[in-house]
């Protein structure tokens, strides 16, 4: 069985769908779906089973599983960069995803988690994937610390060249509609042209970038699902990868595509950022793609054109999902 935390999620349901694309269905799904509507992005997907993410931990400290786990897709985790409760991201993000580790590395079983490019901070340091840097890089937000956290702790037991860890940058896509605010610029524009025909972006507080130049890179979850079974694939790859395009594009050339998707004239309004972001807002992201290059992937990764014409004609204008009509 693969096992799949966040198989709910956003990236997590795009990958189980992904799999049955593959004529894979031998999916455990774990997550927890509380009383939102996440529950939608699994219907229509074929899997074995669910299990909520605290009876599955169960099942690991216990070492008892009713089937036999072949890889471990840890995808499941708080990813909200405004979370304020350091101590509930530090068992959900940290000591959950060490349990989970400490297990398939004992079982020998296949461990490939998600990191972030939050943990690169300000970009100061750079957005090169080269463990030895790890300790020099500093994050912003609680949330991007917990995932550096997780980083270094793999780092520091040796067990860098057992597992796979992805830094995903920017990631949009279908399925992404429960996240709320944690939803990509791509899909908040989306409603916002439909209902006033504009799009409200942040100005910007730093001179060297002009409003709505703030670049990042931003990766369709398409290309971010192929990027990460490439190691399910590749089990003789390991260590911690950069998931994106490797191309830094702006918000301006992101809304741009968006209007040119549903046919409408560019109607940007520039408005305040929120004080409580401005210090810790990322003004460029950009991955570097070598590392991940040189251990064999070499498939095409959708720019933002081509995603962002993907995602709204084939997902949002017909308000579907990987699995199934909304209606």
């Amino acid at each position: 069985m693969i096992v799949v935390t966040g198989g709910a999620g956003f990236i997590g349901s795009a990958l189980v769908w992904k799999l049955n694309q593959m004529g894979k269905d031998k999916i455990i799904v774990v997550d927890e779906l509380g009383k939102e509507e996440k529950w939608k992005n699994l219907n229509g997907l074929k899997f074995a089973d669910f299990f909520h993410k605290d009876d599955f931990m169960g099942l690991v400290l216990q070492r008892k599983f009713p089937f036999k786990v072949t890889a471990v897709i840890h995808l499941g985790a708080c990813s909200s960069t405004t979370e304020k409760d350091a101590d509930f991201l530090m068992d959900n993000n940290v000591h959950y995803s060490q349990e989970l580790a400490k297990f398939c590395l004992e079982n020998g079983v296949r461990f490939i988690y998600a990191s972030s490019a939050a943990t690169y901070g300000d970009g100061s340091n750079g957005y090169n994937d080269d463990e030895s840097k790890l300790d020099i890089l500093r994050p912003l937000n609680m949330y991007g610390y917990s995932k550096h956290l997780f980083d270094i702790w793999i780092k520091r037991n040796g067990l860098i060249d057992k597992v796979v860890g992805l830094k995903y940058f920017n990631v949009y896509g279908p399925n992404e509609y429960h996240k709320e605010e944690m939803r990509s610029v791509v899909h908040k524009a989306f409603e916002q042209v439909r209902d006033t025909g504009k799009v409200q972006l942040f100005k910007s507080y730093k001179p060297e970038f002009k409003d709505g130049e703030q670049r990042r890179d931003f990766v369709y979850v398409k290309d971010a699902v192929d990027m990460t079974l490439h190691f399910l694939e590749h089990t003789d790859k390991n260590g911690i990868y950069n998931v994106g395009t490797g191309q830094a594009q702006s918000w301006v050339e992101l809304v741009t595509a968006l209007f040119d998707a549903v046919g409408k004239p560019v109607n940007i309004e520039f408005v305040d950022m929120p004080e409580v972001i401005r210090g810790k807002y990322q003004y460029f992201t950009e991955a570097n793609l070598k590392k991940i290059r040189t251990a064999g992937y070499d498939k095409h990764i959708m720019n933002v054109r081509e995603g962002v014409m993907d995602y709204v004609k084939n997902y949002l204008l017909k308000e579907i999902y990987f699995g199934m009509s909304r209606e």
